[in-house]
């Protein structure tokens, strides 16, 4: 996958020239307002403002996250506050000193067994015998493989490659669209870190305090509506295009192939149930889901050899220290922020302006919106948290609730340019360029965006399953 990326990011098109063109023209102007800000917030001696601008100024000139955020946390202690930089590293220890973040690594460890065992495969044959038969129904069988998948792996880039790899070339063959093919699937596979388990749900449950078990529960129902919302745009532009069906299987090619994929449900049955009957923690579900892929892809499946396990081993390691340099950085930048006060002081200035929830949360919507065309979704839940929650909880949203909005509004992200990392996925495992993906998946950027509205002001839609499991 990082191959993909690499390759993706690296235009070599008219178009993708054209749009990183632009993109650069942009960045300038915000390098300049930014360099501005920087200097104002010196001469006022105001920390917060200092703290902001130099951290958007770093990502305007193209330093990586983690680095942009630990850069912008020292210049700022060492510039406006007498506190021993060394200090700091005691402070970061104490953050990550979590027990629910040991689950990061396990989770990022099992997707990638179960990506290389086998299971994508045998989901999406079982989805397909049972709704490939109907208009559009290669691309629904791929949204619901995605939706399984995500169970698994809670991964979004992970589940397109995994999905997508298989099943575009798949419905191209079949007649579908290319465009359509792509666009389905790279939006499907923002479902990966909705549906549980989740490493966004994980991050912001440790940054604000909450339950993991519960915030996964949350993710269930949302999870399962947008599945169908993305579905059912697939069924109506495949009927309105007349796109070719598959021939309907028999009962006995579904029992088949519910047969062989039987394991592969198994697994997001055994976490997820695991952590509803209490059996085991979170963190220790994703332990659980590493022991399981690796029996199911050795014992069961046979499709996991011992040879592959070096550089699965090597790409979780990888990834995992990617996030965790990225949430280590990101709550030295949150201490600065809670000791600036900058939470407390903007829910009294919310408070006083008499914002009821309903406004307040098309603030956050539009807010989560912009920050997820540059940053990546465990940046942004790190950063603005600690700073909306506050907020949040003063106007009576649930917790649970509000993050269930936030993960959503991280879906949006994974599918709009120029961050969205399902994008340069979709564009590097079918060599379109990104300005036709990013178009391909409108129709279902539609869908989600629509069920990011209701999710919002429905709370029951998120709150239903986790308050009648645990009571309210």
């Amino acid at each position: 996958m990082e191959n993909i990326l690499e390759e993706v990011q690296h235009p070599n098109r008219p178009e993708q020239k054209k749009f990183f063109t632009i993109k650069k023209v942009l960045s300038l102007a915000m390098i300049a307002f930014l360099l501005y800000g920087v200097i104002y917030s010196i001469q006022t001696a105001n920390m917060g403002l200092a703290l902001f601008s130099i951290l958007f100024l770093l990502l305007f000139l193209g330093f990586p996250i983690a680095i942009s955020l630990g850069l912008a946390s020292l210049a700022t202690i060492y510039y406006f506050t007498t506190d021993p930089l060394p200090d700091l590293a005691g402070q970061v220890f104490s953050g990550l000193d979590s027990f629910p973040l040991m689950a990061i690594p396990f989770f990022v460890l099992a997707g990638n067994i179960f990506t290389s065992g086998g299971v994508a495969q045998r989901l999406i044959n079982l989805t397909n015998v049972w709704v490939g038969h109907i208009p559009g129904g290669l691309s629904i069988a791929g949204v619901i493989s995605c939706a399984i998948f995500a169970a698994i792996s809670g991964s979004s880039p992970a589940t397109v490659v995994a999905i997508g790899s298989i099943m575009i070339p798949a419905m191209v063959k079949h007649g579908y669209d290319k465009s359509y093919a792509v666009g389905s699937i790279s939006t499907a596979g923002s479902l990966g870190i909705l549906i549980p388990p989740s490493i966004p749900m994980i991050v912001y449950a440790v940054t604000v305090e909450q339950s993991v078990g519960k915030l996964f529960i949350a993710g269930i129902v949302p999870g399962i509506m947008l599945m169908f919302f993305l579905a059912f745009v697939s069924f109506v532009i495949a009927r309105r295009n007349n796109y070719a069906r598959v021939e309907k299987a028999s009962y006995k090619e579904r029992f088949s192939a519910f047969k062989s994929a039987i394991w592969s449900l198994s697994l997001p049955i055994v976490v997820i149930g695991g952590i509803y009957t209490g059996v085991f923690t979170p963190t220790e579900s994703a332990a659980v889901a590493v022991v399981l892929g690796l029996v199911v892809g050795f014992l069961f499946h046979r499709d996991l050899k011992v040879k592959d396990m070096p550089k699965i081993l090597v790409d979780s390691a990888k990834t995992t220290a990617m996030l965790f340099f990225i949430i280590t950085m990101a709550m030295t930048f949150a201490h600065i922020v809670t000791l600036e006060r900058i939470p407390h002081n903007i829910a009294e200035v919310i408070t006083s302006w008499n914002v009821n929830a309903v406004v307040f949360l098309i603030i956050v919507n539009v807010l989560l919106f912009v920050a997820g065309q540059f940053m990546e979704p465990t940046a942004i839940i790190t950063i603005l948290a600690p700073i909306l929650f506050p907020v949040a909880i003063a106007l009576g949203i649930d917790p649970i609730h509000f993050g269930i909005i936030m993960v959503v509004n991280m879906e949006v992200g994974m599918v709009t340019p120029p961050v969205g990392l399902n994008l340069y996925v979709a564009s590097g495992i079918t060599k379109m360029p990104l300005l036709e993906v990013t178009k391909a998946t409108l129709p279902w950027l539609i869908a989600i965006i629509i069920g990011l509205i209701l999710v919002t002001y429905v709370p029951a839609i998120s709150l239903w399953l986790p308050n009648l499991i645990y009571g309210n």
